[in-house]
C-alpha cells in the first residue's frame, strides 16, 4: 500500500489552518482539487465520526470520495477513511497533522495511503496515482495558504 507524505509550512497558526481546512462551508473558496464538498445530512460540521463527501473537479472525472473522520483533535490532527468505492480506489485514508511553529507559522503534514483497483493494474496505478495526488496536495496547500493570507 503506497504511503505518501506532503509537508508544507504555512504562514498561519495551526489552529487557524485546522479550522479553515475542515470548514466545509468555505472549502470550495480555496480547494483547487474539488468541484463540490459537503458534510453529510445529520451533521453540521466536521468532527469525530462525521461523514463528508469531496468531489473532484471535472478534469479528474468528478470522482467523489465519501469519508468518515476517525480522528479529530482541533488544532492538532484529523484523519479520515474512505467509505465508498469510486473508480480506481479500493481503499484510501489520510491524516493531516498540524504543528505550531510559533510566530504565526505552522507545519501541515498530509499523509495519505491507498490501494488502487483493478488489482492487476496496481503496478502502474500506484506510482501514477501517488504522484498525481501528491502534486495535487501540494497545489491545494499552496492555495490554502493564499486563502489564509486573504
Amino acid at each position: 500500500m503506497p504511503v505518501h507524505i506532503v509537508r508544507r509550512t504555512l504562514a498561519a497558526p495551526a489552529g487557524r489552518v485546522f479550522d479553515v481546512l475542515h470548514d466545509y462551508d468555505r472549502r470550495l473558496a480555496w480547494d483547487t482539487l474539488l468541484s463540490a464538498a459537503w458534510v453529510e445530512p445529520g451533521w453540521d460540521r466536521a468532527g469525530m465520526g462525521v461523514e463528508t463527501v469531496c468531489q473532484g473537479r471535472a478534469s479528474l472525472g468528478r470522482i467523489a470520495l465519501k469519508t468518515r473522520y476517525v480522528s479529530f483533535k482541533p488544532g492538532d490532527v484529523a484523519a479520515v477513511v474512505m467509505l465508498n468505492r469510486p473508480p480506481f480506489f479500493e481503499r484510501w485514508a489520510a491524516s493531516i497533522r498540524h504543528v505550531d511553529l510559533g510566530a504565526g507559522r505552522s507545519d501541515v503534514i498530509y499523509t495519505f495511503n491507498f490501494v488502487a483497483r483493478p488489482a492487476w493494474l496496481r503496478w502502474l496505478l500506484h506510482p501514477v496515482m501517488g504522484q498525481l495526488f501528491a502534486w495535487e496536495t501540494r497545489k491545494r496547500l499552496d492555495a490554502l495558504e493564499r486563502y489564509l493570507r486573504g
